[in-house]
């Protein structure tokens, strides 16, 4: 697994943290309620996934051969565009039918905890033979 995931893990963290800002200072007045507490939303399943690219950016190093965590890490980054993005896009643009659309980004995180115990299985299985 190439170690691009690390810089990937750092350029979603710092837009995650942008976005949060914004969405505190720049739309808190703009938007209702409701509209806001969705743009929240898709920062917090934001952060959530890119400190778990991290995570993985660093402990890939030790495993080099094991797919699975690459998989996890695109896994991830799918769902913080489908998932995170469709509930900005509908935040800002009250455009309703993007909701139906954040559920896929949804099932990719899912995919991606699936692909991170996968990996560890991978990883004990290794270890034991």
């Amino acid at each position: 697994m190439r170690n691009g995931w690390l810089s990937a893990a750092g350029t979603l963290g710092a837009l995650g943290v942008i976005l949060g800002a914004f969405g505190a200072h720049g739309l808190k007045s703009r938007l209702p309620e409701d509209l806001l507490v969705t743009f929240e939303i898709g920062v917090r399943y934001h952060m959530y996934h890119a400190i778990a690219l991290l995570a993985v950016a660093l402990l890939a190093p030790a495993h080099t051969n094991n797919r699975w965590l690459g998989r996890a890490c695109w896994a991830w980054l799918t769902g913080i565009i489908i998932f995170s993005g469709s509930l900005y896009a509908l935040a800002l643009t009250n455009t309703r039918w993007l909701g139906a659309i954040t559920p896929i980004g949804g099932v990719a995180f899912i995919i991606g905890w699936a692909f991170l115990v996968a990996g560890g299985l991978n990883a004990n299985r290794n270890r034991n033979s």
